[in-house]
């Protein structure tokens, strides 16, 4: 089965939101890879980091959702509140300060500096959902 090995992120500032997302994570500082700064997940996984947006056009944010462990979930959540950043229990961002405990886990939403969607979820709901389909 294919696997996915790395995705581009776009961003206005490289550095700034891939150490965003590292700081969070816990993660090893991102590495300059040409017009990238790579932040590499501990499933082998790389976000590539790029700052391009086209000509007359604005970035779009998007979703990244990241499964990490109960534990990993207690550290981001305190690197969080030390940085009194805002989060939320959902991705309309209507539930504030707030985590959820779907499918028996938990899990919180805050977006980058770029507006992009971070998820950090302790339990993986792709099982129910695959299983719907």
């Amino acid at each position: 089965m294919p696997s996915l090995d790395h995705t581009i992120v776009h961003s206005t500032d490289r550095f700034a939101s891939a150490r965003f997302l590292a700081d969070l994570l816990g993660a090893p500082e991102p590495k300059a890879y040409g017009p990238f700064a790579a932040v590499k997940m501990d499933n082998g996984v790389t976000l590539d980091y790029a700052e391009h947006v086209p000509a007359g056009k604005e970035l779009v944010p998007t979703h990244y959702a990241f499964l990490v462990t109960e534990d990993e979930f207690d550290a981001i959540l305190a690197r969080i509140a030390k940085r009194e950043l805002p989060y939320w229990a959902d991705p309309m961002h209507s539930r504030a300060q707030e985590i959820n405990t779907h499918d028996g886990g938990r899990g919180l939403y805050l977006d980058d500096p770029d507006g992009h969607n971070m998820e950090f979820l302790t339990r993986t709901y792709s099982d129910a959902l695959l299983a719907s389909l």
